[in-house]
């Protein structure tokens, strides 16, 4: 089946400087008005966003990633014109989202975890058949635009059946497609494999990856850290609205590949015992993973510090299982990047 997207000339994203960005944000900010009490309201400005700046370079795969009440979603609808920033700027493909609305909306995709947004009643060919009106497609594209997408997030053959009966990863999927019906150059992705199981999420990542290898520039945010450690070209964390650190996920691992991490298996740790693990000297940061029944106690080392014994001499009221080392992840220079006071 012929391929209707714009493929990039190379089989790597360009690097910054050497192209015009595809979304470049400058000192981006937004603040929201809060209102509360019951008997007597009072008005307290929330900054939700607070001078974020970034680059994405044209075919790039760019992962914005920060916990829930960062400022991540707040960021991307400034980009796609859905709110207004308080100050600052933003670029997508050159144009501005907020003078250049008209041209920016259509030249972008986005996509937003849930599934709000398709009409279940309808198949998945009728709903991007209804959607490439909305968007529209020519009639005498539609019909092979459509079917390149359905082939490129793997429903070729689902499309005759309703989607009240798609699981939420075909839902999700058929939700990219209706983002790519008129072919956009950037494309916007918040969690859009949240709550979706694991062969569902692990087919979205492929479609998410053919999406650069069909030339499209992404922005993406998931929780999920090996989701971006697979799929990124670089990461913006974002922490309290603002920006702690930008690089590939090589760079951000370099964090703390420096050191080593301890972990220590746990049954019914208190909060106490973690501080004082947290004031071992050596110790970076000290967090508490649940896995299935086991308290996993996560410990990130600076280089060269033995901080096991240190470690469990302030464990003495707990039971300890296991203790083991590894190598450090993605996920754990995420956690020390959010976690730590100077970040």
């Amino acid at each position: 089946m012929k391929v209707l997207f714009r493929r990039s000339t190379d089989s790597v994203p360009r690097v910054l400087g050497t192209s015009s960005p595809a979304v470049e944000a400058r000192d981006l900010r937004r603040t929201f008005r809060s209102r509360s009490g019951v008997w007597r309201r009072t008005s307290t400005e929330v900054e939700a966003v607070k001078g974020v700046s970034f680059e994405i370079a044209p075919g790039e795969l760019f992962g914005l990633l920060g916990p829930n009440g960062a400022g991540k979603t707040t960021t991307i609808k400034m980009l796609i014109t859905l709110l207004i920033p308080t100050s600052g700027s933003a670029t997508v493909l050159g144009r501005d989202v907020v003078t250049d609305v008209r041209e920016v909306r259509s030249r972008i995709g986005y996509v937003f975890g849930g599934d709000r947004g398709l009409y279940e009643r309808l198949t998945g060919l009728d709903n991007l058949r209804y959607f490439s009106e909305l968007y529209g497609v020519p009639p005498r594209e539609q019909k092979e635009r459509i079917g390149s997408l359905l082939e490129l997030v793997g429903l070729t053959g689902r499309e005759g059946e309703k989607v009240e009966g798609y699981s939420r990863g075909m839902r999700q999927r058929l939700h990219i497609a209706r983002g790519l019906l008129h072919d956009p150059d950037v494309f916007f992705l918040d969690e859009p494999s949240i709550g979706i199981d694991p062969v569902g999420a692990r087919e979205l990542r492929a479609t998410v990856a053919g999406l650069r290898e069909q030339g499209k520039t992404v922005l993406l945010t998931t929780h999920y850290m090996f989701e971006a450690d697979e799929l990124c070209d670089r990461i913006a964390v974002i922490r309290a609205g603002e920006i702690v650190a930008e690089g590939t996920p090589a760079q951000l691992k370099g964090l703390v590949s420096a050191g080593r991490v301890l972990e220590v298996e746990t049954y019914g740790v208190a909060e106490p015992e973690v501080a004082a693990v947290r004031e071992v000297p050596g110790v970076r940061t000290a967090t508490v993973e649940e896995r299935g029944q086991t308290q996993v106690l996560v410990i990130a080392c600076e280089p060269d510090a033995e901080v096991t014994t240190q470690v469990l001499a302030r464990l003495q009221d707990t039971r300890v299982g296991r203790v083991s080392h590894r190598e450090p992840t993605l996920e754990d220079a995420y956690v020390e990047l959010v976690t730590r006071v100077d970040a």
